[in-house]
């Protein structure tokens, strides 16, 4: 599993312009990261790219 240091964060651009109201995440091919974007220095929670896949899929109502 990667390390929260070397990874690169993305926010969704529905996010508020404010910033505060998302989650970022990280990919990577092991792992998708998932934090919180009001505090950036909490621990994330890491999910399989399946996990995530099937998290979204169901969010998206598809």
């Amino acid at each position: 599993m990667s390390t929260t240091d070397d990874l690169s964060w993305f926010k969704s651009s529905y996010s508020g312009g404010d910033g505060d109201n998302c989650i970022e995440i990280a990919v990577r091919p092991d792992a998708v990261h998932v934090r919180d974007s009001k505090d950036t220095g909490l621990r994330p929670f890491t999910v399989t790219p399946d996990a995530w896949t099937a998290f979204t899929t169901y969010a998206s109502g598809s």
